[in-house]
This record gives structure tokens, sequence and C-alpha cells, in this order.
């Protein structure tokens, strides 16, 4: 089987141990940018739903300041993010390239992208509901706690499985400017050597990534509606 391996993919198989590092980069900055992703996004989320008109705590200016804000890194292609955050990256990570200097751009181009996905699953809570936990003297804290976040979990499940596919994908992105992970490694070797088996399994190892997460987002989004 080895053999039949090193035949089929035989500079895959003369870089394995960079490929497996390759994959644990990318994984490590898709697990950390999308915690923090999360936790921004969330927050941005809530202060947009509920600032804005109509809102329960309906505050327009700094609703319009928010939006704008997120509007403007949703605009800007991520190739394009990454170069006008080069200033900002070395500040926060002390290095503009590599693992570490990929992490920032990755959260200024996700967090925006997520809370908009937040902001829409929120958006689908029934008034009725609000409106009663209203009557009933609840404050803005708890129609926070258990309307809006209990109500909208499935939403909010696929608004995460979404993000960390996007996620996935900006990853890899972040290799044609040295980001390192299994973006990096597809270029440097399959892209700019030619070397084409490194190219068809980086493919496949992201698609596998992308169909796992997609599962596993269906089965929680699926769970949560019980």
């Amino acid at each position: 089987m080895t053999e039949l391996l090193r035949i089929l993919m035989p500079h895959v198989m003369a870089r394995l141990p960079e490929l497996f590092r390759s994959c644990f980069e990318t994984m490590y900055m898709v697990t950390v940018t999308g915690i923090i992703s999360f936790l921004v996004g969330i927050v941005f989320a809530l202060l947009l739903t509920v600032t804005r008109r109509g809102g329960i705590l309906q505050n327009l200016p700094l609703w319009t300041v928010m939006d704008k804000l997120i509007n403007f890194f949703r605009s800007v292609p991520f190739i394009i993010l990454i170069a006008l955050l080069i200033p900002l990256t070395r500040i926060i990570a002390g290095t503009a390239i590599g693992v570490k200097g990929a992490i920032p751009p990755l959260i200024f181009g996700t967090a925006p992208f997520f809370s908009r996905q937040l902001e829409s699953a929120l958006a689908e809570i029934d008034r009725g509901s609000i409106e009663a936990a209203q009557s009933m003297g609840t404050g803005p804290l708890g129609i926070i706690f258990r309307v809006y976040l209990k109500e909208s979990i499935p939403g909010i499940i696929r608004g995460v499985t979404i993000t960390i596919i996007s996620l996935i994908g900006l990853t890899a992105m972040a290799g044609a400017v040295g980001g390192g992970g299994l973006g990096d490694f597809a270029i440097r070797y399959g892209y700019q050597r030619y070397q084409t088996d490194i190219t068809v399994i980086t493919v496949i190892i992201l698609i596998l990534l992308v169909t796992l997460v997609q599962a596993l987002g269906n089965f929680f989004a699926r769970r949560s509606m019980h």
C-alpha cells in the first residue's frame, strides 16, 4: 500500500511531516479564530439587535456606528484586508506572516460575517415572545438570555456552521501571503513547484473538513429543534 501511494503521490509522501504540520496549523487557526470571532460576533449581533429601531434598548447612533463598521470590514476582500491590517497585525502578533500573523486578519474577516449570521438568526425571534417576556416584567438582560439566545439556538448553530466553513476557506486564502496552514502548503509546492499531487491532496483534505463541519452542524441543529 505504501509503495502504491509513493507511485501515485510521490511528492505528498516525501513531505508527510510537513503536510501533517500544515493540517495542524489550519486547525489551530480555525479554532483560535473561531472562538474569538464567536465571542466578538455574538456581542455585536446582540447589540445590533437590541439597539436597532424598535429594539428593547433602541440606540440609533450606536446601531449606525456598529452597522457601518461591520459593513466596512465585510466589503473589503480578504486579501486586501490582510495587507491593510499589516501594521495592526504586527502590533498585535509581533509579525505579519505565519500562523500568528494570519490570526488577526482572520478575526477581522470572520467576526463581521458571523455577526451578520447571528443577527439574522436573532431577527427570526417572534416579536410576541419578546412582548410576553416584557409584560411579565423581564428586564433587557433576561430577554437577551431567555428569549433571544434561547429561542435562536438552531439559527445560531447554522450560523456557526456557515462561518466555520467560510473560515476554512479564508485560512487557505491566507496561505497566499505566507499565512501557514494547508493553503500555504498547496501554494508553495502544488502551485509554485507544479507538484499536482500536493494540490489534489490538499483539496481533498479541505473538502473532508468542510463536509465534517457541515454534517456536525446539521446534526446539532436538528437536535436543538427537538
